[in-house]
This record gives structure tokens, C-alpha cells and sequence, in this order.
């Protein structure tokens, strides 16, 4: 995602990287919400709204019970919303948007997993380093079938995470599926802190690990290869980074790249409309690089790791990725809440777009059964390479 001004100074955050009543407030919701599209002339006819108005006048003369427009505009704007039919593009009302806020931030409690949707299904994308869903065992691309005994079928992402999360020291039972088998994860809830970028060296290599793009993440990355400097050779390790901010993929990839090589290109329809260029000052260029990736790294993720593999930057080691070449607004509504858009499809240097494939490594590692911590059979590889 990426926090930046449009022609008209109008302040968004964009996503690249897991969302009426009476007459006139109906109206109301549908012009604000379609004015902060990029469309420039869009109207809705009086005639196109008359279902909508009807169906207010219905259940406001009929339905026994007491009727609060302020629940049936959120309602109605969440509908219209999810029938798009992209799981990308959501409506946050204010506690889902500011949520989404501290998700990338790094602050909440739950247990510590994002999920996402692949193929109608709700899957685990990644889990967050030393956290409870990492330390009980699950793995990306784990399916969730049910949560404290619901079947999970036909829920949204956003549903999905309201249900794992809880206050601290409760605990959510999964039920998953992997590979053909069912297994249950009783998780105790915890605080959720986690910094998007850690460090460590071994002998001459340094090692940096960025788990999300956040609003911190391209200083600290910064800072990271300051320190790593004068190292032989660094290693990227991207794995179950499930994306963020592309503004933040946007300047880390400058580490490595001349001012003006193509980080990403934005198109809509197929034609170009936007591309991001590398900002300069870039201090590690030339340096042997490796990335890591997996099915769990999407989004900015993707873009970082496509932007150094067509510009020979960087070897990329690991196995496909996850395959997410869309790129999101988030635009702000009124009362706080938030559209969270599909604008357009993003692609690499070369031309590639990703979606559903995700980015091929230039050398296939697949991580051991009983990989740990101890024992990383990608992040061995890696670095037997670049010594």
C-alpha cells in the first residue's frame, strides 16, 4: 500500500498486498462513495437507485421491529462492495479501518496469522515471526475449514479475522485442512507485536528479514543495510511476507537500483498509467543480493522481488510465490470508514503481471519437512550460494 497524493492532492493510502435507508441519504452514500473513484463523471439516475429506495420503503413499512438507518447503510454500502466479486476490493467501517491500520503497524491481539482468500478458499497466508499461531504449528496455505466449530464456508477475510481475534489469553480453536488431512489448533490469544524488519549476521553475510511493508519499513530497511554495508553479501529474506505499502517496496528496491529503473508499473485495461521509479542513493547496488520467497510472499512482497529479478539486482531463491498483481486504494468515506479498491494491476520491469501465478525463483529451494528455526533448509541454501 502506499501513502501518496493524486493529481487533485487527495491524500490515500494505497494497497498492493487480506472491507441504504431513506431516499436521500441514499443517494448521499452512493455519490460520496463513487466521487472517490478515479472516474471523473459518473452519475446514478434517479431510475437506477429506484430498486434500492424500494426496498428501503419495503422494509421500513413492513418489517416488525425497530429499524436503525445507521447499521442499514453500512449494510448496504458492505453489500455492494462484496458483489464486485474481488477479494481484494473491501469496505471497512471505522473499527475495521482503524484495525487495519494497526494491523500493518504491527500492534493488535489475535494470534498472530494473516489470512487471505485462494480459490474460494480461506487460507493462512503467513504467520508473524515468535507468534502464537507460528509456535502452534500452523503453516501457509493451511485451508480454515471452521473456527470454534463454524464452518467457515462462504465467510469473507474480514469475517474470518474477526473470529480469530479476541482479547488477550482467550483461546480460538481452527480446525484446518492440509494436504487431505483435518487438524484442530487450540491458540491462546496474545498481544500481537512485531517489528517488520529484523537483523542478523552470519560471518560475512547479513541477513534481513522483512515480514510486512509498513509505515516504518523502508527506514528500518534502510538502517539495516547501512549496518550491513561493508557485509559480502546480503540476503532478503521475504517468506510469509504477505505485502503492505508499495511505496515501501518502491524504496527499498532503490537500495539496489540507479534513479529512474522501473520498480513497477501500474495498468489499467492493459494501459500504462503509473510507474514508480527508483529514488537513487542506492548504497547496496552491485552487491551480491539474494531474496527468499514462498507461497506466502504477495503483493509488495512480489514487487520487490520482480523488480531486482529483471534487473538482475538479486538472485531469487525458494518456491513460487503467491500470486497477487493487484494494486489498492484505500479511500476514506465519512464517519471514519474506509474503501479499500482494486484500481489497478501491477507489473514488473519486464512486463510480467504475477496474478494467480505469482513470481517464479530463478533457483527452486522447497523448505525441509522439519525445518525450524535451527534448521532453514532455503536460508541454508542461501547462503552456501553467495559464499
Amino acid at each position: 500500500m502506499v501513502k501518496k497524493s493524486d493529481d487533485k492532492k487527495v491524500a490515500k493510502k494505497r494497497s498492493v498486498s487480506n472491507f441504504t435507508l431513506a431516499a436521500s441519504l441514499i443517494v448521499a452514500v452512493l455519490v460520496g462513495f463513487l466521487a472517490g473513484t478515479r472516474t471523473n463523471d459518473i452519475f446514478i439516475s434517479d431510475n437506477s437507485l429506484a430498486p434500492l429506495k424500494e426496498t428501503y420503503r419495503a422494509l421500513q413499512s413492513n418489517y416488525d421491529g425497530k429499524l436503525d438507518d445507521k447499521t442499514l447503510i453500512e449494510g448496504a454500502s458492505r453489500g455492494m462492495v462484496e458483489s464486485v466479486g474481488d477479494p481484494y476490493t473491501v469496505f471497512f467501517n471505522k473499527k475495521e479501518a482503524a484495525q487495519f491500520s494497526k494491523d500493518l503497524n504491527g500492534s493488535f491481539s489475535g494470534i498472530g496469522a494473516e489470512i487471505g482468500k485462494k480459490d474460494n478458499s480461506l487460507i493462512v497466508i503467513s504467520t508473524l515471526d515468535s507468534n502464537p499461531a507460528q509456535k502452534a504449528g500452523l503453516l501457509a496455505n493451511d485451508v480454515i475449514a471452521k473456527i470454534n466449530g463454524e464452518e467457515t464456508t462462504g465467510w469473507s477475510v474480514d469475517k474470518t479475522v474477526s473470529k480469530i481475534r479476541g482479547e488477550k489469553g482467550t483461546t480460538v480453536k481452527l480446525t484446518v485442512i492440509r494436504g487431505e488431512q483435518a487438524m484442530d489448533f487450540n491458540i491462546v490469544r496474545d498481544s500481537i507485536t512485531d517489528p517488520s524488519v529484523k537483523t542478523k549476521e552470519n560471518g560475512d553475510v547479513g541477513i534481513i528479514r522483512i515480514s510486512r511493508f509498513g509505515d516504518d519499513t523502508a527506514a528500518l530497511t534502510r538502517k539495516a543495510a547501512e549496518k550491513f554495508q561493508d557485509k559480502k553479501a546480503i540476503i532478503i529474506d521475504l517468506r510469509g511476507n504477505g505485502g503492505g505499502y508499495l511505496d515501501a517496496s518502491k524504496e527499498i528496491a532503490s537500495l539496489w537500483l540507479d534513479t529512474d529503473q522501473t520498480v513497477v508499473t501500474e495498468r489499467v485495461d492493459g494501459q500504462v498509467k503509473s510507474t514508480l521509479k527508483a529514488e537513487g542513493d542506492n548504497i547496496l547496488k552491485g552487491k551480491k543480493t539474494i531474496v527468499l520467497i514462498d507461497g506466502g510472499s504477495a503483493s509488495a512482497s512480489e514487487i520487490l522481488a520482480g523488480a531486482l529479478q529483471d534487473t538482475k539486482a538479486a538472485t531469487i531463491v525458494g518456491v513460487q510465490s503467491f500470486g497477487k498483481g493487484s494494486v489498492q486504494d484505500v479511500v476514506k468515506l465519512r464517519g471514519g470508514a474506509e474503501l479499500k479498491v482494486t484500481i489497478a494491476r501491477w507489473y514488473t520491469p519486464n512486463g510480467k503481471n504475477i496474478n494467480k501465478k505469482g513470481i517464479t525463483p530463478d533457483v527452486v529451494v522447497v523448505a525441509g519437512k522439519n525445518d525450524d528455526s535451527n534448521n532453514d533448509t532455503q536460508l541454508n541454501y542461501a547462503l552456501d550460494l553467495v559464499k
